[in-house]
């Protein structure tokens, strides 16, 4: 899975605590198995969002809905990166391998767009599919 320098240095820098075993973030109850969504929506409401306004899969749909309509990404890159079925010209199901520049150079360009916003980059508005 292609990830950006930033991903990378998480995931160096969460080492210590987490590298020993088989899981980056373990479950609650059990390291054997990851952590669950229901941990994180548990998480989001601790921090004060609501049901209505983000789930742990809405961080997963902001971010399909942001590299294609504001970073120009092709959706097949997108698609593929976050391990969804696509079917090629000749019928086959998802391959692992397929577009990994390209999908490189997508997931540095979603880090950078994220660091940008972080750091007070002018945000640019999502396009609505009805009139505001």
């Amino acid at each position: 899975m292609p990830l950006s320098r930033q991903a990378v240095e998480c995931l160096r820098e969460l080492y210590p605590l987490t590298g020993r075993g088989r899981y980056v973030f373990p479950g609650v109850r059990s390291a054997s198995r990851p952590l669950s969504e229901n941990t994180v929506n548990a998480a989001l409401r601790r921090l004060g969002y609501a049901k209505t306004e983000m789930t742990g899969h809405g961080f997963r749909a902001m971010a399909r809905t942001i590299l294609d309509e504001v970073l120009g990404v092709r959706p097949d890159f997108i698609e593929h990166q976050m391990a969804h079925t696509v079917r090629d010209p000749l019928g086959r199901a998802y391959n692992r391998t397929t577009h990994l520049s390209e999908r490189r150079d997508m997931m540095q360009r979603w880090a950078d767009y994220l660091d940008g916003l972080k750091n007070g980059a002018e945000v640019v508005p999502l396009r609505s599919a009805r009139p505001v």
